[in-house]
Parts: C-alpha cells; sequence; structure tokens
C-alpha cells in the first residue's frame, strides 16, 4: 500500500521536431539539454536530487551507446555520485522510470528523483529505424513477414477488432487528423508545421499510402529525436519547501503480459475488453486515486497508431467495449468535447521519441493540471489521466495526476 505521495515539482521538453544528429549533437547534448531544462523549470536546488532514473529504449541500435544511466552526471557535475539507473520496456520505459522514482520517494529511501526519458531515433534512415524499433516483439515467433513490424501488428489489432465488433478505419482516420490538428498549437510538437489535405486522412493510395495492412501513413507515429524530464518529490519534501505550482500522481496502474499479440488476442477471447490487461492497469489507477472516468478533464494516451487510440477510447470506460467510433463521431475526444483526448498532440502529432513518451505524457498531465499548457490548455483541467503501452501493450502503465490542491 501506498503510504505517501508523490509529486510532480516541473518538468521540461525539448522540441520534438529537431533532429538531434543532423544538428551534429548525440546523447550527451540531448541529455544536457533534458537536465538543464528540467533542474531550472522545476526550481529544486541540484544539490537536493537523490536519485535519478533514465527511461530509455533503444539506446545502442541506434548510436551504440549504452550506460545511459551514467549520462546525466556526465554532461552535469552537480550531480556526480547520485545514484541512477536506466530502464527498458520499450515504448513505456520512460513510465517505468517514473514508477521506480515513486517507489524510491515513497519508501523514504529518498525525497526527491529526477526522471529522464531520452531517445535518439532519427540517426538512421526511417526504414532502418523500423526495423529497429520493431526489437519489442517476440523476435522469430511474430511478424515474420513485416516489411514494418508495428504497423503490421497494429493493423492486425484494427482487424481483431473488426472481427468483434467492426471496425470503420474512416474513424482511425479521424482520430489521426484529431491529433494532427492538436499539434498545431503544441509549441514543441514535430507535426506543427506540417499541413495536410482531406485526402491525407482517406483511403486515397497516393495521398495516404498503406503502410502495411489497413494502417496508412497518417494513421503512424513519428519518428522522433527528444528529451523530456521531471523533478519529483515526496510529501515531507514539499512540507519543508513549499510550491505553488505542483500536481499529485494520485494513482497508477503497472500490468505486464506476454510478448506476442497473437497470445494477447487468445488470452482475451470471450472477454469484453479485446486487452483486458489494459483494461486493469487503468482501473488499477483510478481506485488508486479514487477516481472514476467522470472525474478524469482530458487523457494523454497512446496512439503509437490511431488503432491503438480508438483501443484506449473504449479501455478507458468513455464507450462500452468495442463502441470508440461513438466517441470519434460524437465529437467527445476534442478540446471542448466531453473527455479531451491528446489536446497537444499525442504520439501521432508530437511526436515518439520513445524513451522520453512516458515522461512526456506526464509532463503534459502536471501542465494541464497546474494551467500551464498554453495554447493547448483544456479550460479548468484539475484531474488527467495517461496511458502508455510498450509493444503490443505488453508492458501497460497507467497514472492519474491531480492538481496539487485536489
Amino acid at each position: 500500500m501506498t503510504t505517501s505521495a508523490t509529486w510532480v515539482a516541473g518538468g521540461f521538453q525539448t522540441d520534438f521536431a529537431t533532429n538531434w544528429g543532423r544538428a551534429g549533437h548525440g546523447f550527451a547534448e540531448l541529455v544536457e539539454a533534458g537536465v538543464t531544462g528540467t533542474l531550472e523549470a522545476s526550481g529544486v536546488d541540484p544539490a537536493d536530487i537523490g536519485v535519478i532514473h533514465v527511461g530509455n529504449a533503444f539506446g545502442q541500435l541506434f548510436t551504440g551507446q549504452g550506460q545511459l544511466g551514467g549520462m546525466p552526471a556526465t554532461v552535469d557535475p552537480r550531480l556526480w555520485g547520485i545514484p541512477a539507473a536506466r530502464h527498458e520496456a520499450a515504448c513505456a520505459s520512460g513510465s517505468i522510470a517514473v514508477l521506480a522514482a515513486m517507489a524510491d520517494l515513497e519508501s523514504g529511501r529518498y525525497d526527491v528523483a529526477l526522471v529522464l526519458g531520452v531517445e535518439l531515433e532519427r540517426t538512421v534512415p526511417g526504414d532502418d529505424a523500423s526495423r529497429l524499433l520493431g526489437a519489442a516483439a517476440w523476435i522469430g515467433h511474430e511478424g515474420q513477414d513485416a516489411k514494418f513490424m508495428w504497423p503490421y501488428m497494429f493493423s492486425a489489432l484494427a482487424d481483431e477488432y473488426d472481427k468483434r465488433y467492426g471496425l470503420d478505419d474512416a474513424h482511425l482516420h479521424a482520430i489521426a487528423k484529431l491529433n494532427y490538428t492538436n499539434a498545431r498549437s503544441n509549441p514543441n510538437a514535430q507535426t506543427r508545421a506540417w499541413r495536410f489535405t482531406d485526402a491525407s486522412f482517406s483511403d486515397d493510395d497516393t495521398a495516404n499510402p498503406a503502410v502495411e495492412g489497413r494502417v496508412r501513413r497518417t494513421d503512424c507515429s513519428q519518428i522522433t529525436d527528444g528529451a523530456a524530464g521531471v523533478v519529483l518529490v515526496s510529501d515531507r519534501y514539499l512540507a519543508a519547501h513549499p510550491m505553488t505550482k505542483v500536481a499529485r500522481i494520485a494513482g497508477w496502474g503497472h500490468t505486464t503480459v506476454g510478448l506476442a499479440l497473437a497470445q494477447k488476442l487468445e488470452h482475451s477471447a470471450g472477454q469484453p475488453y479485446v486487452l483486458p490487461h489494459v483494461r486493469k492497469a487503468i482501473t488499477d489507477a483510478f481506485g488508486r486515486a479514487r477516481v472514476g472516468l467522470g472525474q478524469l478533464d482530458a487523457i494523454e494516451t497512446h496512439d503509437c497508431f490511431s488503432m491503438s487510440e480508438y483501443a484506449a477510447i473504449d479501455h478507458f470506460g468513455i464507450t462500452a467495449p468495442g463502441e470508440s467510433w461513438k466517441a470519434v463521431e460524437n465529437g467527445d475526444l476534442a478540446v471542448g468535447g466531453r473527455i479531451p483526448v491528446n489536446p497537444g498532440g499525442g504520439l501521432i502529432g508530437g511526436g515518439h521519441p520513445v524513451g522520453a513518451t512516458g515522461v512526456r505524457m506526464l509532463l503534459d498531465a502536471y501542465k494541464q493540471v497546474t494551467d500551464q499548457a498554453g495554447d493547448h490548455q483544456v479550460p479548468g483541467a484539475r484531474t488527467v489521466g495517461t496511458l502508455n503501452i510498450g509493444g503490443s501493450t505488453t508492458t501497460t502503465v497507467s497514472l492519474v495526476v491531480t492538481n496539487g490542491e485536489a
């Protein structure tokens, strides 16, 4: 049982449109930017940092660089000697780093944690990047015929939804369009300056070509470089160092299942939810936070593909299982709708530096509940849910973040 609270004191995100390799930079410069920006934004004295947790999924594959837990001290002498560790759970790496930091604080071992998510992916051509990202699947056991592993897998998930409930691809394209539209108001979004036509969100093979199966180009999240960081503090630290802009991580859920998508779909056969372990992570977070969907003002969810957001809609309980299309058609997911989802553009519009995504979600939730989200602020937001997945939902983490006054 949780005996104390974890608080977000502030955080920072790099511009996800930046190609760090093209600028002549590597992990050292990316981590330095993330560390410096996060510490400055939090206002916490670096001397108070007790532990560092780094989320990174594919460092060695894209750059050859491992041992990234040691990179913060490498670039910032103020962090020399502070215990640090790297965490890998594919696209959920950043959230696993957050959970590890929370456990450290709630146990009383430390009072202040720096959590940093980092990823460099634009070091190789796009096709090569897609191949490297496929390492999060069950290699040799699934996707052997796929050119692009993850579009292939989420096309298979779409096929499963279609088989169980029916699925119109127009609803997937509408999700993508909303996230690209939301990204235009986010100054750190990778696609904020991109422009599209209506045909870009259709089955037009020229304007929106198929990538794998029923997944088309604008249904996919981006290959991205970036860092996101937060400083987390304990009750004890907050009592001794009062802060005006804080948010509480009020609830969390974490589930892990087998690697293969086929295993997951076989396990859920005959059940209302296609991915019941995802539903459990969400309801565990709700239960610990003592809230329900009706108390959420917004959601930051994993849209590595528009299909993953489609699945998140019914797993959050926004609709009944298999009826996510209703929320898409009704405008429920837009800012100003019943439950805004990904107001800053998510992964599709905002960018997806894999190891940083879970931290970025927490940072955006923090900004929303403390009225610091700028042009993509959801008016009056005080409670925000997150959902971060790794692989084909092999690792799932959900958080509930509330205003410090809640």
